[in-house]
């Protein structure tokens, strides 16, 4: 790509999940950023999913679609298990990354692959989506101008129901409540809280396939903070944030994907006293895959400052605290998290 605002950004997509499929019916209307080829294990099944999503060329296989020239960059949704491997092959392919969250099952691997994307001077990045909505933006510029004085307690939740042949059932591809949905509640309480925890103690209900099904997480920060995360596949869905700090409180429900013909909303309360009002802050809301592929587009033009979600440094802590909030799930004891 030429370093130009007006270049278009072109992307494959590998697999055809029904996420990619979301993802290529968002993009498919941006001006900046096109989906030029999708990849299946199958040409069969490429083939009817490139006709069905109206993409132009299809593959059989991953790796043709990573040797096509006139790709830019990988958009990888693919299962957990997968990220690394295939966003490290992409990018020494010489293509940009997206990759879906989780980035990686391990801090490990998650350092392989942005040293994968250093050596190629390339851009690797972790998709999500909230991170792209005006409403997630404003949060955090109400928290960095102290709009609730200093943070002295996030609580942070995700759940909805998984079943039959779910892969987040399947423990082979790294799946569970914490890596699926719990990334989320993870990642707000990192961008809130500027730092990675330094222990955490978890508890958790397990499925009989072996993947945690509910897990509830305590994070404790060097700065004094205190967090609490929970997450599950086996509950009515729903999303949710308290904030407070020592002059005040946020509610929100940081979500991904909010009704785009509504503001998205939120809850302040300001000062100490429980007779003051909650302050209803509105934001407009946005296509987050589309928006999230543009702002990659941009990253990959422009620069850092161009990108509105995790920075590496943000993705490796938020991948070292769900390593030890797993650990300490299944040895019921404190883990420690090393600077």
């Amino acid at each position: 790509m030429q370093d130009s605002s007006s270049e278009c950004l072109r992307m494959g997509v590998l697999g055809t999940a029904g996420i990619a499929r979301d993802f290529i019916a968002s993009v498919a209307c941006s001006s900046t950023v096109k989906i030029t080829a999708i990849a299946s294990r199958s040409l069969e099944k490429g083939r009817g999913f490139a006709r069905d999503t109206g993409v132009a060329r299809y593959y059989g296989s991953y790796e043709e679609l990573l040797a096509d020239r006139d790709i830019d960059a990988i958009y990888n949704p693919l299962p957990n298990s997968l990220h690394a491997e295939w966003s490290i092959r992409a990018l020494e392919a010489g293509k940009h990354v997206l990759c879906e969250k989780p980035l990686a099952v391990t801090a490990t691997e998650a350092r392989a692959m942005f040293a994968a994307a250093r050596e190629h001077g390339l851009r690797l990045v972790e998709g999500f989506p909230y991170r792209v909505q005006p409403h997630s933006i404003r949060l955090k510029e109400m928290i960095d101008q102290g709009v609730v004085g200093k943070l002295t307690s996030i609580q942070a939740a995700f759940g909805f129901f998984a079943t039959g042949q779910d892969i987040r059932l399947d423990p082979a591809l790294a799946g569970g409540a914490l890596l699926d949905g719990g990334t989320y509640p993870v990642s707000l309480v990192r961008l809130l809280a500027a730092q990675r925890p330094t222990r955490v103690s978890t508890m958790a209900r397990w499925h009989a396939t072996g993947v945690d099904q509910t897990l509830i997480a305590s994070l404790e920060h060097a700065n004094g903070l205190l967090a609490q995360i929970s997450c599950s596949i086996a509950s009515g869905p729903h999303r949710q944030a308290l904030i407070t700090g020592t002059d005040g409180v946020i509610q929100t429900s940081y979500l991904n994907f909010p009704p785009l013909d509504r503001p998205a909303i939120l809850l302040l309360r300001r000062g100490h006293s429980w007779e003051a009002p909650y302050e209803t802050i509105a934001s407009p809301t946005v296509d987050a895959f589309r928006a999230e592929a543009e702002s990659f587009g941009r990253l990959i033009r422009l620069g850092p400052a161009q990108w509105t979600g995790a920075t590496p440094e943000e993705s490796i802590d938020i991948m070292l605290t769900l390593e030890a909030i797993l650990q300490s799930a299944h040895t019921r004891r404190e883990v420690e998290i090393a600077a």
